[in-house]
């Protein structure tokens, strides 16, 4: 039996049918060609963890559905053919919603891509949570538009759904607020990392170490044991102090030696205490000065800088230089001051002209 090429079928030869589908199955065939090469090439090299551009291509390339791409492709090659206007317009609508689809699919696996990439390069386990609502509701966004948008091509008037949806959002907005302001300072602490899992932090007054980051809250532990808790949209509206990130560490401290102390001895302890300090190593000096005269000891103020901020490291710096500043004080004869109150019971200061010193 020998086929007819120049039959006649909806208006249009066998032949020029062939032609149509010849056409579409071959883009088809070289789109998924492109597919393979690209696939393939990932395979065999280090394009997964290269370039982000090439991630995404990669990503892309496997969300590719080629029955989608061949309902385009099918409309492509119908443009050749004289068809009914019903037929024409049913193509044209299943091409639209194909083409749309794949383009989601693209998008989707481009933002799948991008959140991957972030959470690899954050290292920081509170990211997993918050990445997850963010992919989810990126990922929500993005169908809704591509759904408007695949309405709109298809001739349905979207304005009043627009309308619709705008005034539900603003009554559920309206409604779970407090719960949209912790979700968003929660993506806004995990893209902006102010602190991190393991980070010591101080919120108004209270301090403590961050164990966890969600959706909503975030938990610190104190150093009295206790686990302090603060939502998210509280967090960043106060001042943060962040220990864990100081390059070096601020310690000052002040001591008070008693009055009977000679001039030579006072102008010598600055000189002294720099001496013991500079001699411990991870350590810069910064001053030590005769600081004001109080009301039972001269007092002197000193300042120095821990190039290691950590905190253990910096109590064990402060009790050697205490044991030295103790010791050398003990070799001079210098006297540490503490609190005394000198009483002159009136009419007796010429039977006591000494004055009789008590503790205060």
């Amino acid at each position: 039996m020998i086929l007819d090429l120049e039959a006649i079928w909806l208006d249009n030869t066998l032949r020029a049918w062939g032609t149509a589908l010849l056409l579409a199955l071959s883009i088809n065939v070289v789109i998924g060609l492109v597919k393979w090469l690209v696939i393939t090439r990932a395979s065999r090299s280090n394009m997964l963890t290269s370039r982000g551009l090439d991630r995404a291509m990669v990503a892309m390339a496997r969300r590719t559905k080629q029955p989608l791409i061949f309902l385009v492709t099918l409309m492509i090659g119908t443009q050749y053919l004289e068809l009914k206007p019903g037929l024409e317009h049913g193509l044209s609508k299943v091409a639209t919603v194909a083409g749309f689809l794949q383009l989601g699919l693209w998008l989707s696996g481009a933002l799948n891509v991008w959140i991957d990439r972030y959470r690899s390069n954050s290292h920081d386990a509170a990211a997993t949570t918050s990445l997850a609502a963010l992919n989810f509701i990126g990922k929500l966004l993005l169908w809704a538009l591509v759904l408007m948008a695949m309405l709109d091509n298809l001739g349905v008037n979207v304005t009043a759904m627009v309308a619709g949806l705008g005034i539900s959002g603003i009554a559920v907005a309206l409604a779970v607020q407090n719960i949209l302001g912790d979700l968003f300072a929660s993506l806004s602490i995990v893209i902006d990392k102010p602190f991190v899992i393991g980070d010591t932090i101080m919120v108004d007054s209270f301090t403590g170490k961050v164990e966890h980051v969600g959706l909503k809250t975030t938990r610190l532990r104190s150093s009295t044991g206790e686990q302090i808790i603060i939502s998210n949209s509280d967090l960043l509206k106060t001042r943060i102090r962040n220990f864990k990130r100081m390059q070096e560490r601020n310690i000052t401290f002040s001591f008070g030696v008693v009055y009977q102390t000679t001039p030579e001895q006072l102008a010598a302890i600055p000189g002294m205490v720099r001496g013991i300090i500079e001699a411990i190593p991870h350590t810069r000096f910064e001053r030590a000065h005769f600081k004001a005269f109080g009301p039972s000891s001269l007092d002197f103020e000193v300042v120095f800088w821990m190039r290691n901020p950590d905190f253990q490291e910096s109590m064990d710096v402060r009790q050697t230089i205490n044991l030295e500043i103790f010791k050398r004080f003990g070799e001079l004869g210098i006297e540490f001051a503490y609190p005394t109150q000198t009483l002159i019971v009136q009419g007796q200061a010429d039977k006591f002209p000494g004055a009789a010193a008590e503790p205060g």
